[in-house]
């Protein structure tokens, strides 16, 4: 699964990434949590990415009461496109989450490790995601994202059983594309990132709370041995 991540900021940095329009500003964010507002990119029908602001959770437009649902922060790749939860935003609401890095925990001596997860030459990245819009009583827009998960590649598998999602930067266009409904295309995009692209390390438990928020977090307490 993928429950916590990294946004170094400012906006400009994933803007020139993914080639986005954004009309505001983001501050540095080293321990994003769900329920959290975070930028995410998507593609109009005119072909023009913008950074837009959405909640971390998942709310489906058909469903009548938030309240009375779980708000899935993660959905399973190899089943997103029959569930009926998914199936829709699969097909027409895809979205790219960017990120600079992920946190796994790995069971080690009785206790739960916290593990960073990035690219080795520390580019940010795009976690494939789905988005949805949901109007509340008042008329108001709610927008809100999952990110979708695979099996882990083999760095990661040492640490946990699946990892986001991670779409090549040549695939971009095909999975932002909101005219794209060919479920066996997009499926094709979703797999394991290679590992030979990425590097892991231990770092402290600071993260394991949503309040500590700093760059504190993302600094290792020792090399990864796998």
């Amino acid at each position: 699964m993928c429950g916590r991540y990294a946004l170094y900021g400012p906006v400009s940095r994933y803007r020139d990434r993914f080639d986005a329009v954004a009309s505001f500003d983001f501050g540095e964010r080293y321990n994003i949590a769900p329920s959290s507002v975070v930028p995410v990119v998507r593609q109009g029908h005119d072909g023009a990415r913008h950074l837009i602001m959405a909640k971390w959770g998942l709310v489906p437009f058909w469903v009548k009461d938030p309240k009375t649902m779980q708000h899935p922060i993660n959905a399973v790749a190899e089943t997103v496109a029959i569930k009926p939860m998914f199936r829709e935003a699969f097909r027409k609401r895809r979205i790219l989450v960017p990120a600079d890095a992920f946190y796994e925990w790995k069971p080690e001596g009785g206790k739960k490790t916290p593990y960073l997860i990035r690219m080795r030459d520390q580019a940010p990245f795009g976690m494939a995601g789905l988005l949805e819009h949901w109007k509340t009583p008042s008329g108001e827009d709610l927008v809100t994202f999952t990110i979708l998960t695979v099996g882990a590649n083999p760095l990661v598998a040492g640490i946990h059983k699946r990892m986001p999602a991670i779409v090549r930067p040549e695939d971009y266009v095909l999975w932002l594309d909101p005219e794209m409904n060919e479920v066996e295309k997009l499926q094709t995009i979703l797999e394991p990132y290679p590992e030979r692209f990425m590097e892991a390390y231990p770092i402290s438990t600071l993260v394991n709370s949503p309040r500590n928020d700093s760059a504190a977090i993302v600094e290792p307490i020792r090399p990864y041995a796998g």
